[in-house]
């Protein structure tokens, strides 16, 4: 019997000293996922749908920057895991265009836009303590 052979779009470690890759994080960008797995004997992975990321933000902090490291860090509708960091990556500027990519691919094939995921109220805020219908009268 064969295993799922996953085609992966890019993968990388989280860069820690010098930039150097060595951790124990490893992330993965497939068509239609973002995976994260942590851990050496005791193994975390952690799924997200790209259809879900509603905002994504690149942080190019200075000693990351040095050695080309970057992190970026993406806002989901997701139960367990509402912002997601991919920490300290090669090339992040390249990694964010894939995955700008591939969401838009993705929430295309779901019909589904950052406006369709946003809470009951369409993303507006209802707080009317600064109108008073009374400031008009005398």
């Amino acid at each position: 019997m064969k295993k799922d052979v996953i085609n992966y779009i890019w993968t990388d470690k989280k860069r820690t000293i010098f930039g150097l890759p060595i951790s124990f994080t490893r992330y993965f960008l497939t068509e239609d996922k973002f995976i994260t797995r942590k851990g050496f004997l005791s193994i975390e992975e952690d799924e997200l749908d790209l259809y879900r990321v509603i905002d994504k933000k690149l942080v190019l902090p200075f000693g990351q920057r040095m050695f080309g490291c970057g992190t970026i860090v993406m806002n989901v509708k997701d139960v367990d895991t509402p912002i997601k960091e991919v920490k300290s990556i090669k090339a992040p500027r390249d990694v964010l265009a894939q995955l700008d990519k591939y969401i838009n691919i993705n929430r295309d094939r779901y019909r589904v836009r950052g406006r369709d995921m946003v809470g009951g109220d369409g993303g507006h805020c209802h707080d009317h303590d600064d109108f008073d219908i009374n400031d008009d009268i005398i």
